[in-house]
């Protein structure tokens, strides 16, 4: 058998995407040994209580001492003081990773606390549910999912080559991309989408009783599907709109514009507008479905959760 391509991994916070990548490295054998770090100790013991690594710390220094891939999975707002805490603790040549939505302010949050010595390589796993905590680990997160790294010029290469193989063995396709570029892109897929989601649901919420009720019992797939993504984890998206502002104010600048072009429509009865952008949108739907990033099976394919997941 093939030595890993890595002897210990170290996760420092162990929610959805930690669990998933210890759940997924495990299976494809690409680890040696697993350290898992978290503040919590109930999240602690239920991380040990599932299985998900070998060893255990509450202090993220002791997790990464020996490891050679270091990834932080922490909300992005608390990535620089992560950093901090374990950067005079890594070993030379350790890789050190995220999983942040955000990747510029990450950068500038962790950066300055890395030793030179080690290889900073951002990154971030387009995957992943509303659920949250060990508990809600999937094996198969990231198979045939994007995962885009964000390294400085001056990285080594064989470093980014090996943790791109690292993703490739959990399911994942891999790209990189600069910092920049990643955070305007997922501005417009991501972040405010999520931003609209939450925005609709929280009209839900304020309407009155009888018209709230009314519309929670006749919920139909789309605003059953708004509810899904405005039940994320509130720090983490609080962190991602907070850390990527301007980027998500400006894709909103222009959704408002857009906006405003369809009340337009609609006000004054244009069907042939509203027509053509429901054609255009319909398209960019069935590109999504073919490229594989979704399915057309009935609710958008999305798995009971409360089933175990394919091996």
């Amino acid at each position: 058998m093939a030595d890993p391509l890595f002897g210990q991994l170290a996760l420092v916070g162990i929610g959805h995407i930690g669990a998933s990548i210890a759940l997924a490295a495990r299976r494809a054998g690409v680890v040696g040994r697993i350290a898992i770090s978290t503040r919590s100790p109930a999240t602690l013991k239920r991380a040990e209580e599932l299985g998900l690594g070998d060893v255990y710390f509450a202090d993220a220094a002791d997790a990464v001492r020996d490891a050679d891939l270091v990834i932080v999975c922490v909300p992005v707002g608390a990535s620089g003081e992560v950093a901090k805490q374990i950067g005079p603790h890594l070993k030379a040549g350790a890789i050190v990773s995220d999983v942040g939505s955000v990747k510029a302010a990450v950068i500038k949050a962790m950066a300055p606390h890395l030793p030179s010595a080690v290889h900073f390589i951002p990154g971030h796993p387009l995957a992943g549910t509303e659920h949250s905590g060990p508990d809600a680990g999937l094996v198969d997160l990231f198979q045939n999912r994007w995962c885009v790294l964000t390294p400085a010029e001056t990285v080594d290469p064989a470093a980014v080559e090996k943790l791109m193989a690292f993703w490739r063995a959990l399911g994942a396709n891999v790209e990189a991309m600069s910092a920049e570029h990643h955070d305007l892109v997922l501005a417009i897929t991501s972040h405010l989408p999520h931003l609209i989601a939450y925005n609709i649901v929280g009209t839900a919420s304020d309407l009155e009783s009888g018209i709230r009720s009314e519309v929670l019992k006749f919920s139909a797939s789309g605003f059953r599907d708004f509810t899904r993504i405005a039940a994320s984890d509130p720090t983490m998206w609080r962190d991602v709109f907070l850390n990527n502002k301007e980027a998500v104010l400006e894709m909103l600048g222009r959704f408002n514009e857009d906006l405003a072009t369809l009340t337009r429509a609609i006000r004054n009865g244009d069907g042939d507008t509203l027509f053509e952008l429901f054609t255009r949108t319909r398209a960019i739907r069935r590109s999504i479905v073919a490229i594989g990033q979704d399915t057309a099976a009935p609710d958008f394919g999305r798995r009971d959760h409360t089933k175990p997941s394919s091996p």
